[in-house]
């Protein structure tokens, strides 16, 4: 991907603050990473061992260039002990923490699209597992630590389908609702705190994920569908989530943020 320039780190206020981003080792989490090192921040990039090759390779790499830095920390963002883990390294490594990005999700791993009817209970329990009570997770972890700091931004990652509906993906779909009606009420109990809650819309993002659900033909009907009419790519998130997790967005909270090139205008 084309990283962000390094004097990008001003401009957003994003230089010097402590960022993490779940899901760091997937495509889209990767591009989270890369672009907040390269705005300024410092990163813990957390994400299942299963992953931590690629998410720990990222670390490394982007803490070379700088001019922020990144660590990882293995974690399951459905278990409350992890995530404790994951506040006490953060603070640890850096003494503050700003920022949570939360996109850690259940969708590659998907087994395929079936009709509701046919959806297993287990595979829906584990959609939303990971998906809605992850997210309440790691809101509910980092709240003191983000408090003591005098406030912060969480960015919760939902999906245009809550609002499209998506045939074989009912689970996926009812989980990304839920994290955005979670984005709400956190966003109105965490004010208090100074802590702003926004979610992120993404539409569906031309990568070895989607390819493994979707074929060729509905990728492209999804691209030409869009007012900007191509593919869209994780690159397409920086923007927006930088603006959302900086103080740039300093009034801003309780948004959805819908960035999907112009498919649904929310």
């Amino acid at each position: 991907m084309s990283e962000l320039p390094h004097g990008a780190g001003p401009l957003v206020g994003l230089a010097g603050r402590t960022v993490v981003v779940t899901g760091a080792g997937a495509s889209i989490g990767d591009a989270y990473v890369r672009a907040f090192v390269s705005a300024g921040a410092n990163v813990v990039a957390v994400d299942l061992l299963r992953t931590a090759r690629s998410a720990l390779g990222t670390a490394r790499a982007v803490t070379r260039t700088g001019p922020g830095r990144a660590v990882f920390a293995p974690a399951d963002v459905t278990s409350t002990s992890d995530w404790k883990l994951v506040v006490e390294r953060t603070i640890a490594e850096f003494g503050r923490l700003d920022v949570l990005v939360n996109n850690a999700a259940v969708y590659r791993s998907l087994s395929g699209k079936r009709p509701l009817g046919e959806l297993g209970i287990e595979e829906w329990d584990d959609v939303f597992a990971v998906n809605v009570r992850g997210t309440w997770l790691g809101i509910r972890a980092v709240t003191p630590s983000m408090a003591d700091c005098g406030g912060g931004s969480i960015v919760n990652v939902s999906s245009v389908v809550s609002r499209t509906g998506a045939v074989g993906f009912a689970h996926y779909v009812a989980s990304k609702a839920a994290v955005e009606g979670l984005t709400r009420a956190a966003a109105r109990e965490l004010g208090v705190h100074h802590i702003r809650v926004n979610a992120v819309a993404p539409g569906l993002v031309a990568n070895d994920a989607s390819r493994t659900l979707n074929t060729d033909e509905y990728l492209g009907a999804a691209a030409r569908a869009r007012a900007l009419s191509r593919p869209m790519h994780a690159e397409d998130l920086i923007g927006p989530l930088l603006w959302l997790a900086s103080p740039a967005s300093a009034f801003v909270t309780g948004q959805t943020v819908v960035v999907d090139g112009g498919q649904v205008f929310a």
